[in-house]
Order: structure tokens, then sequence, then C-alpha cells
């Protein structure tokens, strides 16, 4: 008895078929997913037409359409603008700092409350973490301010208490201000940076502990063989993020708590957009500015992936 192979038209609708049954089978997550794309789509791909905004000399009443082409111009000002250098290093070392320091805080704090056996105080430590996150820099800033106050502040008052004499202005020091940037940057992120870690530890087989704890492994060398290779994963994903986000240095952080004494360590590349662009009314070359971090960043991204493929299999794409 023979067979007929099915006419192409015939083949192709029902592939159709079978992917329509798929998403339909598939919609409650689709609509679970909906805000975030939604989100993308507002605010991170329609601003991309003010990209256009770098080639141009803006003009306000004629709009970005109609202001006059520039082409590079602004791209080549770069090389040669006052302080843009500068501004770049400080991006790369304060981005470094954070990397170096606040990447693996959340690891170690993850690692460290799992060793917990007192449920109670773990749940205590996990919430007290947990709350500076959920303050904004404005009143992180205000705190910091507070407590480093050589007058008001706590740190006025230990001086006076010991007998030190006058309290310094931590704050107009270029030195102690890039401490001060890491240290709050690492007190408000890390109790939130420790939810994926410890969710992924969550997720690790109980029974290799209980093997290796017959084999005679102590608490240590149970998290150093078990543990941290069970979330290597996790840690080489967000490693990747985060050096794809190296030109981020935070502009929150530092616009509220930066002033003009530290401004030549504490000048970053998003903080010398807005003073460019807002305050200084040049639009056109704050656009190309923050269009160079932004391609750099995304050559971060791919060269991070590419260079964590080659020894892990556990990469971005």
């Amino acid at each position: 008895m023979s067979t007929t192979a099915a006419p192409p038209a015939i083949a192709q609708r029902t592939r159709w078929q079978k992917r329509l049954a798929e998403l339909d089978r598939a919609k409650y997550l689709f609509l679970l997913m909906a805000p975030g794309l939604i989100f993308f789509v507002i605010f991170r791909y329609f601003p991309m037409y003010g990209v256009t905004l770098a080639f141009t000399d803006f003009v306000a009443a004629d709009g970005i359409l109609g202001s006059p082409w520039a082409g590079l111009k602004y791209f080549n000002r770069l090389f040669t603008y006052p302080g843009v250098g500068r501004v770049f290093m400080n991006t790369i070392e304060i981005s470094l700092l954070r990397l170096l320091i606040g990447f693996p805080a959340p690891i170690i704090l993850a690692l460290m409350l799992n060793e917990l056996r007192v449920g109670a105080f773990k749940r205590t430590v996990q919430t007290i973490s947990y709350l500076p996150h959920f303050l904004s820099w404005v009143v992180i800033a205000g705190l910091v301010r507070q407590v480093l106050s050589p007058s008001t502040g706590l740190l006025g008052y230990l001086y006076s208490l010991f007998g030190a004499g006058g309290a310094p202005v931590l704050l107009a020091d270029q030195q102690w201000f890039i401490a001060i940037l890491i240290l709050s940057d690492v007190w408000q992120s890390i109790g939130w940076g420790t939810i994926i870690y410890l969710a992924a530890i969550a997720g690790v087989n109980p029974e290799l502990y209980e093997v290796a704890t017959i084999d005679g492994a102590g608490r240590f060398r149970l998290m150093w063989r078990i543990t941290i290779p069970s979330i290597s994963a996790a840690i080489v994903i967000l490693f990747i993020l985060r050096v794809g986000q190296l030109l981020e240095a935070g502009f929150d952080q530092i616009f509220n708590l930066y002033n003009p004494a530290v401004l030549e360590v504490a000048d970053i590349i998003d903080t010398y957009v807005y003073r460019i662009g807002l305050e200084g009314i040049q639009y056109s070359f704050a656009t190309a500015v923050g269009l160079v971090k932004n391609v750099i960043g995304c050559i971060l991204l791919v060269l991070a992936n590419r260079v964590t493929r080659s020894f892990s299999e556990d990469t971005l794409w």
C-alpha cells in the first residue's frame, strides 16, 4: 500500500496550526510577560528616536527631524572637548571598584546566611539587609550627610567624645568620597542581591550535602565544594550582565552626594551628560556622549559573554 506526501500548502497550514496551538497553551505566560515587554518598548525602544540628536545641530523650534544635519561633528568633539577623558576615566574607576567590591558582597552574604541554623536570626538579618534597597538615593544621601556631618552628625560626636578635635568633612575629601560611594552602594544593594543567590542555593540537591557529610566533609568544605559550584551559573550570568553595565557608575547616588570639591574624581558620564545637556543646553553633544557610552557597554557585554564561553557553559547565549 503506497502513501503520498501531503501537499506543501497543507503541510504549511499544519505547521501554523501547531504553532497557534502552542501559543494558545502559553497565552497566560505571554500575559505575564506583557507588562515587561510594554515597559521596554515604551521606555527603551521609543526613546531611540532621540538618538538622531547626536547627528544634528538641534534647534528646538525646528524639532529633531527639522534640525540641520551635523554628521559626526559631535563625536569628533569627544576627543577634543575639555573634561571628557577625565569623565570616562572616573566612570571606569568607580565602576571597577563597584564591581570588585560590590559584586562579591551579596554572594558572601548569601553563603553566610545559608550557614545560619537559627531561623529567627536568619530572617531578621535578611530583613534588615533588604530594607536599604527600598530607600531612594535621595533619602540615603540625606542619611549619609547626617551621619558624616562634622557638627551635628555621628562622626562629629565621636570626634568630640574622644577629644580628637574638629571632625573632617569627608564628603569634601576626594580620597574619602570614593570610599563612601562604594560602601554606601554595598550597604544599599547587598541584601537585595542575595535574593537570587539564596534562591539558587535553595535549589541545590540536599542529598549532595548528606553524601559529602558522610564522607567527612565539614561545613566549609561543603560550601566550597557543593554550594559555590551549584550556584556558579547564576554567578556567571550576573557577572556578564554587570560587566555590560561597567559604564553605569550610579547617577542617582553620585548626583545626590557629590559637590564641587570632589567634582574632579566624582564626575561620571551620566552626571556630565546631565550638566552639559540639560544645564548647558547642548543636547546634541550630550546625546553623542550617551550613545558612545551605550555602544561601549554593548561591546563589553558581548566580549564578556564570549570570554566566559571559553571556560564555562553558563553564558547568556
